[in-house]
């Protein structure tokens, strides 16, 4: 019986922490979305309402790609501001790539608005690529010592 009260007063004090922690993760990826959106030379949300494919494989690939260094910022953090600063480190650091990723792949914009798969799905790779390399530099426990 003891084993349960502990249990249930270790969720009754933690539930405030994980709704918040979890709140906050989604207001990042939220507003993280937006500011992709506004920094894409093509206007993803309308190709997308139009059926283009290739508009809709490379706005879930920058979902996707968002989520995952927040979700290790949010994996290893110990206090909420820590978490804060680190995820909007990160999320500056993944727009960069985004952005750098998009400049290599110089006719991107016209091949989207083409809806040319191939092109769409290279750039999904890269962006998930780079969320991975910076999900795993955000793992280090010390950075989040704040």
């Amino acid at each position: 019986m003891g084993d349960l009260i502990a249990a249930l007063e270790a969720f009754r004090s933690g539930l405030p922490v994980f709704l918040i922690f979890t709140g906050v993760a989604a207001l990042m990826l939220i507003f993280s979305v937006a500011v992709y959106i506004k920094l894409t030379p093509w206007r993803e949300l309308a190709l997308v309402k139009d059926q283009n494919g290739a508009a809709g494989l490379a706005l879930a690939g920058a979902i996707v790609g968002l989520a995952i260094p927040i979700s290790a910022c949010l994996a290893n953090s110990v206090s909420l501001i820590g978490f804060v600063i680190w995820g909007l480190v990160s999320l500056l650091l993944q727009l960069l790539a985004y952005r750098i990723t998009d400049l290599l792949l110089r006719d991107l914009p016209k091949r989207i608005e083409e809806d040319q798969a191939g092109p769409a799905i290279v750039l999904v790779g890269a962006k998930l690529a780079s969320a991975s390399l910076l999900a795993a530099g955000l793992w280090d426990p010390s950075l989040h010592n704040i």
